[in-house]
């Protein structure tokens, strides 16, 4: 298959219909490449509070509230955008209000298949930024996307820093792992960067991180964004020897492509030079019991 992962730069959006056409531009731009999967990133959805105004968008409760209640709106063209262009879709993550999982607001991006089916995942661990001073909850649990493309599984950027997360998913049956993210410095990149491709390397598998990037003055939340598009995999057997199948130039808007063989991740995962996926599970008796002892 064909991964497009976004550096996506968010606008101050003077109608419904500027969004729409963006949203449809970058679609059609990855679709036209032959991309089979586009990867959006973490809160790239924030620049829908503008459609409420300026104040809204720089306050930090009104623009929570602002962007959920375009949700559906959003989720509706990424789902005709996804089926047109015969694609799947992980749109930009968005708070989303939802009465069920409590009162407070939960990070969440949705995952759209060209059937028109689609599902989706929230964070499960929150920044200290989020919990602090934004009040955005942890959500559901974790899921796995049973696909036409391939098992697929989504770390919302801080979550892809937890090793126990992807584990759960590759025990679930994931082969790819998405990573959208929104990092205000590159610290903040390197950070998921280096947890995407530490996750790729203990589980085997393939992980694709999209990024915010640019300036958006008009919000408290999102006002300054690093980072780049990036798919990763393990340093072995039918891979890169740096596991970098594609990195994009930090901070430049737009595409980065890789081709994804599913029967690579197979192979290395069956007989790579290294088994780690496999023999994760032997680490468990080995910590059970630390051994103390006074050097002195």
């Amino acid at each position: 298959m064909k991964i497009a992962t976004a550096a996506y730069p968010m606008d101050f959006l003077d109608s419904w219909a500027a969004y729409e056409d963006k949203l449809a531009r970058w679609v059609s731009e990855a679709a036209a490449q032959g991309a089979d999967l586009l990867v959006f990133p973490e809160y790239g959805a924030m620049e829908l509070a503008t459609l409420a105004g300026k104040e809204a968008a720089w306050d930090l409760e009104r623009s929570l509230h602002a962007v959920s209640e375009r949700m559906p709106e959003a989720n509706a063209l990424h789902a005709r955008l996804a089926a047109g262009h015969g694609v799947h879709v992980l749109g930009a993550s968005a708070p989303v209000f939802d009465p069920a999982l409590g009162a407070r607001p939960v990070n969440r991006a949705h995952l759209f298949a060209p059937s028109g089916a689609t599902g989706h995942q929230d964070k499960q661990i929150m920044t200290r930024f989020e919990r602090e001073e934004w009040s955005v909850a942890p959500g559901g649990p974790l899921t796995l996307f049973d696909t036409a493309l391939g098992k697929i599984g989504i770390l919302i950027c801080y979550d892809a820093e937890y090793p126990l997360f992807a584990r759960a998913l590759v025990e679930a049956g994931a082969e790819i792992i998405l990573v959208p993210s929104c990092t205000e410095k590159r610290r903040g990149y390197w950070r998921v960067r280096i947890g995407a491709m530490a996750r790729a390397l203990e589980q085997q598998c393939v992980t694709v991180m999209s990024s915010t990037v640019g300036e958006a003055a008009w919000s408290y939340a999102v006002d300054t964004n690093s980072g780049a598009g990036g798919v990763f995999g393990p340093p072995d057997t039918g891979f890169p020897e740096d596991g970098v199948l594609a990195a994009g130039a930090l901070d430049r808007p737009g595409w980065t492509f890789a081709e994804v063989d599913p029967a690579a991740i197979a192979h290395v995962r069956a007989d790579g030079v290294v088994l780690n996926m496999t023999h994760w599970a032997e680490q468990h008796p080995r910590i059970s019991d630390v051994t103390r002892f006074a050097l002195t």
